[in-house]
């Protein structure tokens, strides 16, 4: 396969993900919007309360795809659709036991949530019929967060796209039909949630049953509890997860000193983490097609089409990147302005705007470099820079806080990207040098 077939193939895979990515903060948006019509601002704050809970929770549980999408990307480049139908089923059952495990400790989970964000008594009030709503969405949410991982191991980024709009389409229309039209207020939201999420499922069981079927392969219960496969991918998500885990943990610890300069810093750098949110979100599309690419190469022992793939997708990864920059160079206070008609608060925003707009380049590396070893399942190589990189962020956020202000703490953020890419391009140059992943030294997943 020519060099350009290769970033045809690029982005064939990509685009979907880029589009459905970025429907996302659309959805958080209508979200927002709808309930921000309402008469009193608790009904917002509760809402965000909410959603913040449920978003750390299925956050912290995206393991669930990566881990799929590495797995089930090797088997089909190996061709095995007896295992693509196995991790199928593996992912599923997992998602099965944890929103098992959510739905049965929902009250404490609750109670702690609401204890440790400290609403006032009307947000709390409205934000526990919200919680105790969406909470019943869970078996729906997880299972389409493993589907999404299969079907993007399964090469096909267009089944995850349909799932993915599919959800965000219903619940924005069905926001503004609960909550609008029939004025269920806040369990409006909720509601719209769990049904746009039991939808999505079934529209992606219905191409699931398509897609195994287009492939073949049988389905072996033995194959599905094999011990050795459970452990693996057991073991790949536990890496997944604690990599995740420090992610939020990170975020967390920059909000939480943000809010110790104040409100009008805490506003401003909260406008600035959208830039953060809509980079990550942008860049993802393409890791996750380098993440299918490089598990496809893999399984199939393919050395030359690995290389290619991972050549092509960094390009495009590199290129977004720079276009970024460019958005954010020219952009960026257009953008503020609209996010916040506040005036100090843009201000303030308008002066840490330059590290947003330096930051693609800081950051293209780990996120392109995390897809590399998704994709192969060099698991815990992602889960021991991560700590490297938390390690890193979390003195110098405390430490360059105090000399530097606010410019200290976007400083060690800038950092966390930077060791993060570092780290992993130098486990990456360790790798090639002793052969590559395709040696006979390398193990399969770390």
């Amino acid at each position: 396969m020519g060099e350009w077939a290769w970033h045809r193939r690029v982005w064939r895979l990509a685009w979907p993900m880029v589009v459905s990515n970025l429907s996302i903060p659309l959805l958080g948006a209508v979200d927002t919007a709808v309930i921000g019509h309402l008469p009193e601002p608790h009904f917002l704050g509760a809402v965000a309360v909410g959603a913040l809970i449920f978003n750390t929770v299925y956050f912290g549980c995206n393991f669930l795809r990566m881990g799929t999408t590495g797995l089930t990307a090797q088997a089909f480049g190996a061709r095995d659709w007896n295992e693509t139908r196995a991790m199928l089923a593996r992912a599923l059952l997992i998602a099965l036991v944890l929103a098992v495990v959510l739905l049965a400790a929902q009250g404490p989970i609750g109670w702690l949530a609401f204890y440790l964000v400290e609403p006032s008594e009307a947000v709390a009030g409205e934000g526990m019929r919200y919680f105790f709503i969406r909470v019943w969405g869970a078996p729906a949410t997880l299972a389409n967060i493993a589907l999404v991982g299969w079907f993007i191991g399964m090469q096909n980024t267009r089944a995850a796209l349909a799932l993915l709009l599919t959800v965000n389409g219903i619940n924005i229309v069905l926001d503004l039909v609960l909550v609008l039209v029939y004025e269920l207020g806040v369990p409006g939201v909720a509601w719209a949630t769990v049904a746009a999420d039991y939808s999505g499922l079934i529209l992606g069981l219905v191409v699931t049953a398509r897609l195994v079927q287009r492939h073949g392969g049988r389905w072996h219960a033995r194959l599905v509890l094999d011990a050795a496969a459970m452990r693996r991918f057991l073991g790949i998500n536990r890496d997944i997860f604690l990599r995740t885990l420090f992610v939020i943990t990170a975020f967390a610890l920059f909000t939480t000193l943000s809010a110790r300069q104040g409100d009008v810093v805490l506003a401003a750098n909260a406008v600035l983490l959208n830039f953060v949110i809509f980079l990550n979100f942008g860049f993802d599309g393409f890791a996750f097609a380098v993440e299918a690419l490089t598990g496809r190469a893999l399984g199939a022992r393919r050395r030359d089409d690995l290389t290619q793939a991972i050549r092509a997708c960094f390009f495009w990864c590199f290129a977004l990147a720079l276009l970024t920059v460019a958005v954010y160079g020219l952009a960026g206070a257009p953008i503020i302005r609209v996010l916040t008609d506040i005036e100090d608060v843009r201000a303030v925003a308008y002066d840490f705007l330059p590290w947003l707009i330096a930051l693609p380049l800081m950051a293209v590396w780990g996120i392109f470099l995390d897809g590399v070893f998704t994709g192969t399942t060099r698991t815990a190589h992602m889960r021991n820079n991560m700590i490297l990189a938390f390690a890193v962020f979390t003195p110098c956020a405390w430490l360059l806080r105090e000399p530097l202000g606010n410019h200290g703490l976007w400083l060690a953020m800038t950092l966390l990207y930077v060791v993060r890419g570092a780290g992993l391009g130098a486990i990456y140059l360790g790798i090639q040098r002793r052969g590559g992943f395709l040696s006979a030294g390398e193990p399969r997943d770390s």
